[in-house]
């Protein structure tokens, strides 16, 4: 097999990334840009976020998770502490966050370290999910290696009868990560290839200092 895509052109004209119109703190740019994908261009799942781990292989490895919330604090996910991600970030807290928006010519590129969040926190989120969805966090051992689909379908089958009409309790092996940026880097797509991109790093004293890279 030899495909060759070197024809696949696109050029990129939306919007532009200027530093007379951004904030000192990313946070807020952040949101500026989370709001106006959301509001202004089609996109299935803005919140949806490729979160970057080194694996205990020695191998980075990419997987599409949801944010479920954002404060000036960082960025908050869930998933199963068991699973390979949990197992990487245990391992090794440092991870990148990229978001990626098509339509808007848009991405965001985050540096940072990863850190459960309070387990009252994870309670809370956990109790506000539907129920399918609580269930299966209990039926699921994630990246374990299984039989067939119907081991899942029985497991959770056994589950419904098991707690019907009863409270599921978040498991422990269930919770959030928050990621502290130490480094944010705004990408918009430009005509000519020559794209805008800006980019945040923290500072010693807690402050932010920006920059403009080349393309």
């Amino acid at each position: 097999m030899n495909t060759d895509l070197g024809n696949y052109r696109k050029s990129y004209e939306k919007e532009q990334l200027l530093e007379n119109n951004i904030s000192d703190n990313p946070m807020e740019l952040f949101q500026k840009w989370f709001h106006e994908v959301d509001t202004n261009f089609e996109v299935d799942e803005t919140n949806a976020m490729t979160i970057s781990t080194l694996g205990l292989d020695g191998y980075p490895k990419n997987r599409v998770v949801l944010l479920k919330r954002y404060t000036y604090e960082g960025f908050i996910f869930y998933t199963n502490y068991n699973s390979e991600k949990g197992k990487a970030i245990e391992q090794n807290s440092k991870v990148c966050l990229s978001f990626f928006w098509n339509s808007a010519e848009r991405q965001i590129i985050i540096k940072g370290n990863a850190e459960k969040i309070a387990e009252n926190l994870s309670d809370g989120y956990f109790e506000s999910r539907p129920r399918g969805s609580q269930l299966g966090a209990l039926v699921s051992k994630q990246s374990d290696i299984i039989d067939s689909r119907s081991y899942l379908e029985e497991k959770l089958l056994n589950l419904e009868k098991e707690y019907e009409g009863k409270e599921i309790p978040r498991p422990e092996f269930w919770g959030g990560y928050i990621v502290k940026p130490i480094e944010i880097e705004f990408w918009q797509g430009r005509p000519n290839r020559l794209h805008d991109r800006i980019r945040y790093k923290l500072q010693e004293d807690f402050n932010w200092k920006i920059d403009r890279l080349s393309p």
